[in-house]
C-alpha cells in the first residue's frame, strides 16, 4: 500500500523492470527473426515435439494447439504440450526450438528430473503465499505487529525460491531441446544456431523474473527493517 508513493520502492523496482522489458523485447525479436526462416526438412513444431516424445518412449503426452502468441507450455496435470498458433503448425526454426523446449519438460518428468518436481511442489504454496501476503502486510500495519510483516516477507520469499528453482529447470529443458534437435536431425547444423538464439533469449526472461522477485524481496526487507528502527 505504501509503495505507490515510496521512492525506495522505485529504486528497487525499476532496475528489475528494465531488465524484464529488455528480456521480453529480446525474446520477441529473436522469435520473430527465426520464425521468418523455414526449416529445410519441413517439420512443424508439433511434429518435432512428437518425434522427441517418441524417441524418449513417451506415449502418454499429447501435443495440442493453444491460442495466443508465445503461450507454449507443458502441463503435467493433463500430460499435454500446448503449442501456440505460431509454433504448432509452423515449419520454422523458431517453431522447432520452442516445441523442442516444451518437449524437454515432458522428458524431464519422464526421467524424474528432481528440480521440476520441486518447482511443481512449490506452485500451490506460492499461489497461497501470493494471496495471503498483502493481507499480512495490511494487518501488520493496522495492528502494529512487526511479526506479521516479517511473516509476509517469509511468505513472499517463497516466490524468490520458486524463481530460483525455475532457472535450472528451464536451462535443462533448453539443453535437452538442443541435444534432441541435433541428435534427431530436426534442424540442420547451421539452422541449430537459430534455435540456440531463440532459447537463449527465452532463458533471459527467467533470469529477469528472478531478479525482479529478489529486488522486491529486498525492498520489503529494507522497508520493514527501517520501520522497526
Amino acid at each position: 500500500m505504501f509503495y505507490y508513493f515510496d521512492p525506495l520502492y522505485f529504486l528497487f523496482a525499476i532496475p528489475g523492470l528494465l531488465v524484464a522489458l529488455f528480456a521480453q523485447a529480446k525474446v520477441k525479436s529473436s522469435f520473430h527473426k527465426f520464425s521468418q526462416i523455414a526449416c529445410r526438412n519441413g517439420l512443424t513444431g508439433a511434429q518435432a515435439a512428437q518425434r522427441i516424445l517418441e524417441a524418449n518412449g513417451i506415449s502418454n503426452v499429447r501435443v495440442v494447439r493453444t491460442n495466443g502468441n508465445l503461450t507454449d507450455h507443458y502441463d503435467p496435470r493433463n500430460n499435454t504440450i500446448a503449442l501456440s498458433d505460431g509454433v504448432y503448425g509452423s515449419a520454422t526454426i523458431s517453431a522447432i526450438g520452442v516445441a523442442a523446449h516444451e518437449a524437454g519438460h515432458a522428458v524431464q518428468y519422464a526421467k524424474n528430473y528432481a528440480p521440476i518436481k520441486w518447482r511443481s511442489a512449490l506452485v500451490p504454496v506460492c499461489n497461497f503465499g501470493a494471496g495471503i501476503s498483502p493481507f499480512l502486510i495490511l494487518l501488520g500495519y493496522l495492528m502494529n505487529m512487526d511479526i506479521l510483516l516479517f511473516l509476509a516477507l517469509g511468505v513472499f520469499g517463497l516466490s524468490v525460491l520458486f524463481q530460483l528453482v525455475t532457472l535450472p529447470v528451464e536451462f535443462n529443458a533448453s539443453r535437452r531441446a538442443l541435444q534432441a534437435i541435433e541428435s534427431y536431425r530436426l534442424l540442420d547444423t547451421d539452422e541449430l544456431q537459430g534455435a540456440k538464439s531463440v532459447l537463449s533469449a527465452a532463458a533471459l526472461t527467467y533470469v529477469a523474473a528472478l531478479l525482479q522477485s529478489l529486488l522486491i524481496f529486498l525492498y520489503y526487507f529494507v522497508r520493514f527493517s527501517k520501520r522497526r528502527d
